[in-house]
């Protein structure tokens, strides 16, 4: 398998404008990200901006970016035009999707994505996930759930179903991480798809990958990464930055 890393970034957040530009420590939240990516080791990495002030901070560090258009209105339809305008040959056969907003993501979780991809050959899709942080997790329709059919080992298993709603009964909650990685036509398949009516109602794009019979499997990590989706959680990293320089 010949991956690579696509991270989607636009400036016009609904919750915190100019987000991928957010100062952490002196350090555009895009450029960390990017940085976390490369360290990983995985694949190559890029950036697939909505705006040119990104490619430009991108590039500025030393990073490859590739300018799509802003009106595209996913991430994983700005990764399939950065995608096309990387990899027209398709050399690459998969693609890992981070997300723009984990400043601090550790490797390992790109690795175990990419990883599960590999070793799994029924997985159309991976994910990862990891145990719930608190009891108040399991009420939150903030915190995304995974259901899984996990394998002996308890490291990975397929995903059943994901969802905001409170989940009840004895065992482990996972917590969904938003970092996929797609067998290449198992994206293009998902993106020419409208929204699912389960999509729609949970608000969580997988459900329609899902609906479409495409397989997903996730892989366990031990903890969440931080994510920055408002002032206050921007202000968290910031702290966090600080505290761990």
């Amino acid at each position: 398998m010949n991956p690579i890393v696509l991270i989607p970034a636009r400036m016009a957040a609904t919750r915190l404008p100019g987000k991928p530009l957010a100062d952490i420590g002196g350090v555009p939240m895009i450029v960390r990200v990017l940085r976390r990516a490369q360290a990983a080791g995985a694949a190559p990495v890029a950036v697939a901006a909505g705006d040119p002030e990104i490619v430009e901070a991108v590039r500025a560090a030393g990073g490859l970016a590739v300018l799509t258009d802003p009106d595209l209105p996913s991430g994983s339809d700005r990764i399939l035009a950065a995608l096309a305008a990387l990899d027209p040959e398709g050399r690459h056969d998969a693609v890992i999707n981070l997300q723009g907003d984990m400043p601090f993501v550790e490797p390992s979780v790109i690795e175990v994505c990419a990883g599960l991809l590999a070793r799994e050959p029924s997985c159309d899709i991976a994910t990862v996930v990891a145990p719930e942080a608190s009891p108040a997790d399991r009420t939150n329709p903030d915190v995304v759930k995974a259901v899984l059919a996990m394998e002996p080992d308890g490291r990975s298993g397929r995903a059943l179903y994901f969802t905001r709603s409170t989940l009840y009964g004895e065992g482990p909650i996972w917590r969904h991480i938003g970092v996929y990685g797609y067998r290449r036509e198992a994206l293009a398949r998902f993106n020419a798809a409208p929204p699912s009516a389960l999509e729609r109602r949970e608000k969580l794009e997988q459900l329609r990958a899902m609906e479409l019979g495409l397989t997903l499997w996730a892989a366990v990590t031990d903890a969440a990464p931080i994510s920055v989706d408002n002032p206050a959680d921007l202000e968290a990293a910031r702290a966090y930055a600080k505290a761990n320089p």
